[in-house]
C-alpha cells in the first residue's frame, strides 16, 4: 500500500497573526502581479532571459517545473495555502 501523504491547514498550527500576517502578504503578491496561470514556467523563463519584459507573474507549475526553474537560477516561490482555499 502506498504511503499516504497528509495535508495540514496553516491555520491547524498557525497562530490568529501569523494567519493575519500569511493573508496580508498573499494579498499583496496576488494585487501586485500578473496571473499568467498554467504559463508560469515559460513566461518565467522568458522574463528571466530577457526575452519578455520583467515584471512580477503568479501561475502554476508543477513540482518537476518549479525545480527546472530553481536549477536555472530562476527564483520561484509558492503562494500559502489557507484555510479558505479549501473551499
Amino acid at each position: 500500500m502506498a504511503p499516504q501523504i497528509m495535508k495540514r491547514s496553516t491555520a491547524a498550527v498557525a497562530p490568529p497573526e501569523v494567519m493575519k500576517a500569511l493573508r496580508e502578504m498573499r494579498a499583496a503578491v496576488i494585487r501586485q502581479s500578473e496571473n499568467v496561470g498554467e504559463k508560469f514556467a515559460e513566461v518565467a523563463r522568458k522574463i528571466h532571459y530577457d526575452e519578455a519584459p520583467a515584471r512580477s507573474i503568479r501561475g502554476q507549475a508543477s513540482m518537476a517545473e518549479a525545480v527546472e526553474l530553481r536549477e536555472e537560477g530562476i527564483e520561484v516561490m509558492p503562494l500559502p495555502t489557507l484555510p479558505e482555499d479549501q473551499n
